[in-house]
């Protein structure tokens, strides 16, 4: 009897603890309250906060202990508006000529990996030639190492609209791109459009509702959508469980879009007490990217950095869009943190923390606007945007205050992306 006994403990599977990494945090941002919180311990478990507690928490067994009693800890933060194949460059309008699609893919592995690294642990990406898709995904396997990526794929513009990829094109290269490309006319070929978005892997819907800065044409606020085209995108887009993103810079076209239902006004340059009524009538989030509009007017002032149509939409639509956020958020739109990054270099993307304080924004709010709002717009709210039991361990911290001095946004000492730490100071 012993021996059977013996025998069948000997069987038994050995029980291990599984290993916890505890955070010591010396100041802890709660995003779901405004507030910070000081002497907290974060306890992570696999991929996901199992708790956090008052006080440093000593270590048992398995444990692993962070030391973050110099910094500030807050949500991994989410830029909601960035384009990862591409960044500027005086040699951008060539690149379409020069370019295979592997270029765009190995250089978006380099953009990817310095977002991450600037505290970014997620991104929503609008609008690329697809690329953006393989990327997510490799990301997504492990395969290579960057931020959580929601990516709109192709973006959807009519002909000759912001984001046909034809623009100023000579004519015999022109041709006539169609909703494969992401050029639609007319509400049929917009719910078509939307559903080659989804045969090809999107995760959400990108329409450039109006004219834009970079584009080779003449307008950078005209509408290029009917409203009965906003209406049947946002339809379809509903149809297959998408949420819309809407490039507008002109206030007719941010009617439109709002009145058709998008989610989100991207810029918004041109915004007036009209669009903003309707804004907060509907419930529409705003992503300002004021740093994209103070870089492309700076670039602009170098000589040929721009093709000539681009040069002066860049010098009076750039420095708007601070003065446009001011009166937004002052007027109670609903933010959500954006930047464009790829119009200016990425891992730069702190500056609009800058900017949005310069505003008039506190920086908890701006937090805030990165974290819990962002990942409402996303819709990822039940995983994502803030240090709760349950949630994904999307964390980092920063050397200092950014309450005192927003710049130290910029100075991420600390990345852990779903439970594993890609960046930690050396002491």
């Amino acid at each position: 009897m012993r021996k059977l006994i013996a025998l069948l403990l000997v069987s038994l599977p050995v029980m291990v603890a599984a290993q916890r990494t505890i955070l010591h945090c010396g100041k802890l941002i709660d995003v779901v309250n405004g507030s910070v919180l000081t002497e907290q311990s974060i306890i992570i478990e696999g991929n996901k906060i199992s708790d956090i507690q008052k006080g440093y928490i000593k270590a048992v067994d398995t444990d692993k202990v962070i030391d973050l009693k110099q910094t500030t800890v807050m949500p991994g933060l989410i830029d909601c508006h960035v384009h990862m194949e591409s960044e500027t460059n005086p040699n951008r309008y060539l690149e379409a000529f020069t370019m295979n699609p592997a270029d765009y893919a190995y250089q978006s592995v380099v953009f990817s990996n310095r977002t991450l690294m600037a505290g970014f642990t997620s991104v929503r990406d609008l609008g690329g030639s697809g690329v953006n898709i393989a990327l997510r995904n490799a990301i997504n396997k492990k395969i290579i190492v960057g931020p959580r990526v929601f990516t709109a794929g192709k973006s959807i513009a009519t002909t000759g609209g912001h984001a046909d990829p034809t623009n100023g094109y000579r004519r015999d290269l022109m041709g006539d791109p169609g909703p494969a490309a992401g050029v639609a006319n007319g509400p049929d070929e917009c719910r078509q459009a939307v559903r080659q978005r989804y045969k090809e892997g999107s995760d959400l819907i990108k329409i450039t509702a109006s004219g834009g800065v970079l584009s080779v044409a003449k307008s950078g606020e005209n509408p290029q959508f009917t409203e009965a085209e906003i209406t049947a995108i946002v339809e379809t887009a509903k149809d297959y469980g998408f949420r819309v993103a809407a490039h507008c810079h002109g206030a007719e076209a941010m009617k439109r879009a709002v009145r058709a239902g998008v989610n989100s006004i991207e810029h918004g340059t041109y915004m007036d007490d009209e669009v903003i009524s309707l804004m907060k009538q509907h419930g529409t989030w705003f992503v300002p990217t004021i740093i994209a509009g103070k870089s492309v007017a700076d670039s602009a002032k170098k000589p040929g950095y721009y093709p000539d149509l681009v040069t002066p939409k860049a010098l009076a639509i750039g420095p708007k869009i601070q003065g446009t956020f001011a009166k937004a958020y002052k007027e109670g739109v609903k933010i959500a943190f954006g930047t464009d990054a790829g119009v200016y270099a990425h891992g730069k993307n702190y500056m609009e923390f800058v900017y949005m304080n310069e505003a008039g924004m506190p920086m908890l709010k701006a937090i805030q606007s990165a974290t819990v709002s962002a990942a409402e717009l996303i819709g990822v709210y039940d995983q994502l945007g803030s240090i709760e039991k349950g949630k994904l361990a999307d964390i980092i911290a920063v050397d200092g205050d950014p309450e005192k001095d927003p710049k130290v946004m910029g100075k991420v000492s600390f990345v852990m992306k779903d439970g594993v730490v890609y960046k930690k100071a050396e002491k």
